[in-house]
Protein backbone atom coordinates (compact mmCIF):
# COMPACT_ATOMS: atom_id res chain seq x y z
CA UNK A 1 0.00 0.00 0.00
CA UNK A 2 1.91 3.51 -0.74
CA UNK A 3 1.79 5.78 1.58
CA UNK A 4 1.34 8.13 3.27
CA UNK A 5 -2.73 7.45 3.33
CA UNK A 6 -5.53 8.40 5.64
CA UNK A 7 -7.36 5.50 5.94
CA UNK A 8 -11.29 5.84 6.73
CA UNK A 9 -13.23 2.93 8.10
CA UNK A 10 -16.47 2.68 6.83
CA UNK A 11 -17.75 0.17 9.95
CA UNK A 12 -16.65 3.08 12.40
CA UNK A 13 -17.81 6.03 10.43
CA UNK A 14 -21.15 3.69 10.90
CA UNK A 15 -21.17 3.47 14.39
CA UNK A 16 -20.69 7.43 15.35
CA UNK A 17 -23.50 7.91 12.88
CA UNK A 18 -25.87 5.57 14.16
CA UNK A 19 -25.11 6.71 18.34
CA UNK A 20 -25.12 10.52 16.89
CA UNK A 21 -28.97 9.86 15.14
CA UNK A 22 -30.20 7.88 18.37
CA UNK A 23 -28.81 10.83 20.32
CA UNK A 24 -30.90 12.84 18.13
CA UNK A 25 -34.31 11.25 18.10
CA UNK A 26 -34.35 10.41 21.59
CA UNK A 27 -33.56 13.71 22.51
CA UNK A 28 -35.83 15.28 19.96
CA UNK A 29 -32.58 17.66 18.52
CA UNK A 30 -30.93 17.73 15.19
CA UNK A 31 -27.13 17.24 15.19
CA UNK A 32 -25.78 17.94 11.82
CA UNK A 33 -22.03 17.66 10.82
CA UNK A 34 -19.78 20.63 11.06
CA UNK A 35 -17.50 20.94 8.16
CA UNK A 36 -14.60 22.09 10.18
CA UNK A 37 -13.49 19.13 11.24
CA UNK A 38 -14.67 17.05 8.57
CA UNK A 39 -15.52 17.51 4.60
CA UNK A 40 -14.60 14.38 2.80
CA UNK A 41 -17.84 14.57 0.52
CA UNK A 42 -17.27 11.52 -1.52
CA UNK A 43 -18.50 9.90 2.18
CA UNK A 44 -21.83 11.88 2.46
CA UNK A 45 -23.96 9.46 0.75
CA UNK A 46 -23.47 7.81 3.70
CA UNK A 47 -23.72 10.34 6.28
CA UNK A 48 -27.11 11.22 4.10
CA UNK A 49 -28.61 7.78 5.51
CA UNK A 50 -28.37 9.34 9.22
CA UNK A 51 -28.39 13.02 8.95
CA UNK A 52 -29.91 15.98 7.33
CA UNK A 53 -27.89 18.64 7.32
CA UNK A 54 -24.79 20.79 7.86
CA UNK A 55 -23.23 23.57 9.13
CA UNK A 56 -20.67 25.61 6.99
CA UNK A 57 -18.36 28.68 8.14
CA UNK A 58 -17.36 29.76 4.55
CA UNK A 59 -18.89 30.05 1.08
CA UNK A 60 -17.05 26.90 -0.04
CA UNK A 61 -18.47 25.34 2.50
CA UNK A 62 -21.45 26.34 2.13
CA UNK A 63 -21.57 25.64 -1.62
CA UNK A 64 -20.38 22.26 -0.44
CA UNK A 65 -23.45 21.43 1.52
CA UNK A 66 -25.52 22.86 -0.89
CA UNK A 67 -23.69 21.18 -3.89
CA UNK A 68 -22.24 18.59 -2.62
CA UNK A 69 -24.35 17.13 0.72
CA UNK A 70 -27.71 18.42 -1.24
CA UNK A 71 -29.17 20.08 1.33
CA UNK A 72 -28.75 24.10 2.47
CA UNK A 73 -26.35 25.09 5.34
CA UNK A 74 -26.68 26.30 8.87
CA UNK A 75 -24.36 28.92 7.89
CA UNK A 76 -22.09 31.18 10.60
CA UNK A 77 -19.30 33.58 9.77
CA UNK A 78 -17.12 35.76 12.18
CA UNK A 79 -17.55 38.08 9.01
CA UNK A 80 -19.99 38.21 6.00
CA UNK A 81 -18.00 40.56 3.13
CA UNK A 82 -19.97 41.96 0.18
CA UNK A 83 -19.14 39.73 -2.33
CA UNK A 84 -19.67 36.43 -1.31
CA UNK A 85 -22.77 37.13 1.01
CA UNK A 86 -25.70 36.51 -1.85
CA UNK A 87 -24.19 33.54 -2.56
CA UNK A 88 -24.05 31.94 0.76
CA UNK A 89 -27.68 33.16 1.17
CA UNK A 90 -28.35 31.15 -1.78
CA UNK A 91 -26.79 28.13 -0.10
CA UNK A 92 -28.13 28.39 3.31
CA UNK A 93 -31.12 28.19 5.39
CA UNK A 94 -30.21 29.32 8.39
CA UNK A 95 -27.56 32.17 9.03
CA UNK A 96 -26.07 33.45 11.68
CA UNK A 97 -24.54 36.72 12.36
CA UNK A 98 -21.28 37.21 14.74
CA UNK A 99 -22.06 40.45 15.71
CA UNK A 100 -25.43 43.27 15.59
CA UNK A 101 -23.06 45.68 13.04
CA UNK A 102 -22.82 42.79 10.94
CA UNK A 103 -26.60 42.22 11.24
CA UNK A 104 -27.62 45.74 10.29
CA UNK A 105 -25.05 45.54 7.21
CA UNK A 106 -26.79 42.36 6.09
CA UNK A 107 -29.66 40.97 7.07
CA UNK A 108 -32.18 42.76 4.19
CA UNK A 109 -30.05 40.63 1.80
CA UNK A 110 -31.33 37.86 3.52
CA UNK A 111 -35.01 37.26 3.49
CA UNK A 112 -35.42 33.79 2.32
CA UNK A 113 -33.21 32.13 5.40
CA UNK A 114 -33.50 31.76 9.23
CA UNK A 115 -31.69 34.50 10.79
CA UNK A 116 -29.51 34.21 13.86
CA UNK A 117 -27.07 36.02 16.25
CA UNK A 118 -23.91 34.47 17.70
CA UNK A 119 -24.05 35.05 21.44
CA UNK A 120 -21.16 34.83 24.04
CA UNK A 121 -21.91 33.50 27.49
CA UNK A 122 -18.39 34.73 28.72
CA UNK A 123 -17.84 30.85 30.13
CA UNK A 124 -16.25 28.36 28.65
CA UNK A 125 -14.07 25.14 30.39
CA UNK A 126 -11.46 25.26 27.22
CA UNK A 127 -8.14 25.34 28.62
CA UNK A 128 -5.84 26.15 25.87
CA UNK A 129 -6.60 29.26 24.39
CA UNK A 130 -5.97 29.11 21.13
CA UNK A 131 -9.42 27.22 21.27
CA UNK A 132 -10.90 28.94 23.64
CA UNK A 133 -13.73 31.47 21.53
CA UNK A 134 -15.00 32.57 24.86
CA UNK A 135 -11.23 33.73 26.02
CA UNK A 136 -12.00 37.64 27.07
CA UNK A 137 -11.00 39.82 24.52
CA UNK A 138 -12.73 36.97 22.16
CA UNK A 139 -13.55 38.05 18.53
CA UNK A 140 -16.87 35.59 18.53
CA UNK A 141 -20.68 36.52 19.51
CA UNK A 142 -22.48 39.46 21.55
CA UNK A 143 -22.39 39.22 25.18
CA UNK A 144 -25.39 39.75 26.94
CA UNK A 145 -25.17 43.07 28.03
CA UNK A 146 -25.05 44.46 24.60
CA UNK A 147 -28.26 42.55 23.36
CA UNK A 148 -31.85 45.18 23.46
CA UNK A 149 -34.33 43.94 25.06
CA UNK A 150 -36.49 43.57 21.77
CA UNK A 151 -34.64 41.40 19.01
CA UNK A 152 -35.06 42.58 15.71
CA UNK A 153 -38.08 41.18 14.39
CA UNK A 154 -36.69 38.95 11.75
CA UNK A 155 -34.01 37.74 14.18
CA UNK A 156 -34.86 33.80 14.99
CA UNK A 157 -32.43 32.06 16.60
CA UNK A 158 -29.07 32.06 19.20
CA UNK A 159 -26.14 30.61 18.53
CA UNK A 160 -23.29 29.57 21.24
CA UNK A 161 -19.95 27.59 20.82
CA UNK A 162 -18.09 27.35 24.15
CA UNK A 163 -16.86 23.49 23.87
CA UNK A 164 -14.12 21.42 22.13
CA UNK A 165 -14.12 18.16 22.58
CA UNK A 166 -16.05 18.34 25.74
CA UNK A 167 -18.11 16.14 27.71
CA UNK A 168 -22.00 16.16 28.51
CA UNK A 169 -20.94 17.01 32.41
CA UNK A 170 -18.94 20.79 30.92
CA UNK A 171 -22.25 21.22 28.62
CA UNK A 172 -24.37 20.96 31.78
CA UNK A 173 -22.60 23.78 33.53
CA UNK A 174 -22.07 25.41 30.46
CA UNK A 175 -25.73 25.53 29.50
CA UNK A 176 -26.59 26.81 33.28
CA UNK A 177 -24.14 30.07 32.58
CA UNK A 178 -26.47 30.30 28.56
CA UNK A 179 -29.99 30.09 30.34
CA UNK A 180 -29.04 32.64 32.99
CA UNK A 181 -27.46 35.15 30.63
CA UNK A 182 -30.03 34.32 27.60
CA UNK A 183 -32.92 32.79 28.72
CA UNK A 184 -35.09 36.02 28.98
CA UNK A 185 -34.71 36.40 24.92
CA UNK A 186 -36.37 32.85 24.43
CA UNK A 187 -39.88 33.64 24.06
CA UNK A 188 -38.43 35.89 20.72
CA UNK A 189 -36.70 32.38 19.14
CA UNK A 190 -37.68 29.82 17.32
CA UNK A 191 -34.24 28.15 17.62
CA UNK A 192 -30.98 27.53 19.29
CA UNK A 193 -27.76 26.18 18.17
CA UNK A 194 -25.60 24.91 20.86
CA UNK A 195 -22.31 24.66 18.37
CA UNK A 196 -19.97 21.92 18.49
CA UNK A 197 -17.67 20.28 20.30
CA UNK A 198 -19.90 17.48 21.97
CA UNK A 199 -18.09 14.54 21.70
CA UNK A 200 -20.87 11.94 22.13
CA UNK A 201 -18.68 9.46 20.42
CA UNK A 202 -16.08 9.08 23.09
CA UNK A 203 -16.49 5.80 24.97
CA UNK A 204 -16.32 7.79 28.51
CA UNK A 205 -18.50 10.51 27.30
CA UNK A 206 -22.56 10.77 29.17
CA UNK A 207 -24.57 9.91 26.71
CA UNK A 208 -27.50 9.43 28.73
CA UNK A 209 -26.97 12.53 30.67
CA UNK A 210 -26.68 14.72 27.17
CA UNK A 211 -29.65 13.33 26.09
CA UNK A 212 -31.95 13.96 29.79
CA UNK A 213 -30.83 17.39 29.57
CA UNK A 214 -31.77 17.98 26.12
CA UNK A 215 -35.22 16.18 27.38
CA UNK A 216 -35.16 18.55 30.04
CA UNK A 217 -34.35 22.06 28.28
CA UNK A 218 -36.99 21.03 25.61
CA UNK A 219 -39.88 20.75 28.03
CA UNK A 220 -38.97 24.42 29.62
CA UNK A 221 -38.65 25.84 26.38
CA UNK A 222 -41.06 23.63 23.57
CA UNK A 223 -40.97 26.19 20.99
CA UNK A 224 -37.12 26.06 20.24
CA UNK A 225 -35.83 24.16 18.17
CA UNK A 226 -32.33 22.81 19.50
CA UNK A 227 -29.18 21.79 17.43
CA UNK A 228 -26.09 20.70 17.81
CA UNK A 229 -23.23 20.93 15.25
CA UNK A 230 -20.13 18.88 16.40
CA UNK A 231 -17.14 18.02 13.47
CA UNK A 232 -15.18 15.38 15.70
CA UNK A 233 -17.86 13.25 17.70
CA UNK A 234 -19.16 11.92 13.61
CA UNK A 235 -15.16 11.05 12.76
CA UNK A 236 -13.84 10.11 16.14
CA UNK A 237 -11.92 6.90 16.21
CA UNK A 238 -12.99 6.22 12.58
CA UNK A 239 -9.10 5.53 10.94
CA UNK A 240 -5.41 6.43 11.33
CA UNK A 241 -2.85 8.17 8.69
CA UNK A 242 -0.59 5.27 7.75
CA UNK A 243 2.67 6.47 6.73
CA UNK A 244 6.48 4.85 6.72
CA UNK A 245 9.80 5.39 8.08
CA UNK A 246 12.16 6.57 5.39
CA UNK A 247 15.34 7.41 7.27
CA UNK A 248 16.86 7.09 10.60
CA UNK A 249 19.50 9.90 12.17
CA UNK A 250 20.74 10.74 15.26
CA UNK A 251 22.69 13.50 17.28
CA UNK A 252 23.64 14.34 20.62
CA UNK A 253 22.18 11.22 21.91
CA UNK A 254 18.61 11.91 20.10
CA UNK A 255 17.08 9.47 17.31
CA UNK A 256 15.24 10.58 14.93
CA UNK A 257 12.60 8.62 12.80
CA UNK A 258 12.22 10.70 9.43
CA UNK A 259 8.71 9.91 8.39
CA UNK A 260 6.99 10.20 4.89
CA UNK A 261 4.65 12.42 6.67
CA UNK A 262 4.65 15.59 8.23
CA UNK A 263 3.11 16.97 11.53
CA UNK A 264 3.53 20.55 10.21
CA UNK A 265 1.64 19.85 6.80
CA UNK A 266 -0.75 16.48 7.89
CA UNK A 267 -1.25 16.68 11.43
CA UNK A 268 -0.66 20.25 12.19
CA UNK A 269 -3.53 20.31 15.48
CA UNK A 270 -0.20 17.94 17.46
CA UNK A 271 1.63 21.42 16.69
CA UNK A 272 -1.14 23.76 17.60
CA UNK A 273 -3.03 22.05 20.52
CA UNK A 274 -0.91 20.33 21.33
CA UNK A 275 -2.04 16.90 22.00
CA UNK A 276 0.37 13.87 21.51
CA UNK A 277 -1.34 11.77 18.90
CA UNK A 278 -1.36 7.50 19.40
CA UNK A 279 0.72 5.57 17.40
CA UNK A 280 0.41 2.07 16.89
CA UNK A 281 2.81 -0.57 18.98
CA UNK A 282 4.34 2.16 20.67
CA UNK A 283 4.44 4.15 24.07
CA UNK A 284 4.81 7.69 24.55
CA UNK A 285 7.60 8.51 27.06
CA UNK A 286 9.71 11.40 28.18
CA UNK A 287 12.85 10.83 26.60
CA UNK A 288 14.42 8.12 24.94
CA UNK A 289 12.89 5.79 22.06
CA UNK A 290 12.80 7.60 18.70
CA UNK A 291 11.57 11.02 18.10
CA UNK A 292 9.55 11.43 15.41
CA UNK A 293 10.14 13.49 12.70
CA UNK A 294 8.03 14.82 9.58
CA UNK A 295 9.88 15.74 5.97
CA UNK A 296 9.20 19.08 5.97
CA UNK A 297 12.51 21.53 6.33
CA UNK A 298 10.60 23.11 9.63
CA UNK A 299 12.99 22.42 12.35
CA UNK A 300 9.75 21.76 14.76
CA UNK A 301 8.38 19.42 12.53
CA UNK A 302 8.79 16.17 15.06
CA UNK A 303 7.02 14.82 17.90
CA UNK A 304 7.75 13.72 20.95
CA UNK A 305 9.58 10.18 21.76
CA UNK A 306 8.00 7.11 21.82
CA UNK A 307 9.40 3.83 22.17
CA UNK A 308 9.14 0.51 20.47
CA UNK A 309 9.24 -3.12 21.29
CA UNK A 310 12.20 -3.15 18.27
CA UNK A 311 14.27 -1.03 16.00
CA UNK A 312 13.09 0.81 13.26
CA UNK A 313 13.98 -0.11 10.02
CA UNK A 314 13.59 2.12 6.95
CA UNK A 315 10.57 1.55 5.21
CA UNK A 316 8.63 0.15 8.33
CA UNK A 317 4.94 1.02 8.55
CA UNK A 318 4.55 3.64 11.74
CA UNK A 319 0.69 3.97 12.10
CA UNK A 320 -0.85 7.13 14.12
CA UNK A 321 -4.85 6.53 15.16
CA UNK A 322 -7.65 8.66 14.91
CA UNK A 323 -5.93 11.16 12.18
CA UNK A 324 -9.59 11.73 10.42
CA UNK A 325 -10.93 14.83 11.99
CA UNK A 326 -9.20 17.68 11.82
CA UNK A 327 -6.46 16.16 9.32
CA UNK A 328 -7.87 16.52 6.49
CA UNK A 329 -9.41 19.73 6.08
CA UNK A 330 -6.17 21.56 8.09
CA UNK A 331 -3.38 19.88 5.55
CA UNK A 332 -1.25 21.90 3.48
CA UNK A 333 1.27 21.90 0.65
CA UNK A 334 4.01 23.85 2.69
CA UNK A 335 7.79 22.90 1.39
CA UNK A 336 5.75 21.10 -1.48
CA UNK A 337 4.79 17.76 0.47
CA UNK A 338 2.07 16.29 -1.48
CA UNK A 339 -1.45 15.77 0.64
CA UNK A 340 -1.68 12.24 1.81
CA UNK A 341 -3.77 9.83 -0.59
CA UNK A 342 -7.53 9.24 1.06
CA UNK A 343 -8.63 6.16 1.26
CA UNK A 344 -12.11 4.19 2.48
CA UNK A 345 -11.47 0.56 3.94
CA UNK A 346 -15.41 -0.62 3.41
CA UNK A 347 -17.28 -3.24 5.66
CA UNK A 348 -16.53 -5.99 3.10
CA UNK A 349 -12.71 -5.39 3.64
CA UNK A 350 -11.75 -3.94 0.24
CA UNK A 351 -9.96 -0.21 0.38
CA UNK A 352 -10.98 2.36 -2.17
CA UNK A 353 -8.84 5.30 -3.15
CA UNK A 354 -10.78 8.25 -2.87
CA UNK A 355 -8.51 10.71 -3.83
CA UNK A 356 -4.56 10.83 -4.59
CA UNK A 357 -2.69 14.31 -4.77
CA UNK A 358 0.41 15.00 -6.89
CA UNK A 359 2.35 18.12 -8.22
CA UNK A 360 -0.60 19.64 -9.90
CA UNK A 361 -2.10 20.01 -6.80
CA UNK A 362 0.39 21.82 -5.73
CA UNK A 363 0.82 23.79 -8.60
CA UNK A 364 -2.52 25.10 -8.84
CA UNK A 365 -2.55 26.44 -5.36
CA UNK A 366 0.78 28.43 -6.43
CA UNK A 367 -1.28 30.02 -9.59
Amino acid sequence: MATPIYIIEEKKLRRNLTLIADVAAKADIEIILAFKAFALWKTFPIFREYIHSTTASSLSEARLAYEEFGAPAHTYSPAYTDEEFDEMVRCSSHLTFNSLSQYERFHERAKDVSLGLRVNPEYSEVETLLYNPCAPGTRFGVSADKLPEQLPSDMEGFHCHCHCESGADVFQRTLAHIEEKFSRWFPQLKWINFGGGHLMTRKDYDVDLLISMMKDFRQRYPWLKVILEPGSAFAWQTGPLVAHVVDVVEDKGIRTAILDVSFTCHMPDCLEMPYFPEVRGAEHVEKGGYRLGGNSCLSGDFMGYWRFDHELQVGEEVIFEDMIHYTTVKTNTFNGISHPSIGMLHEDGSLEILREFGYEDYRNRMD
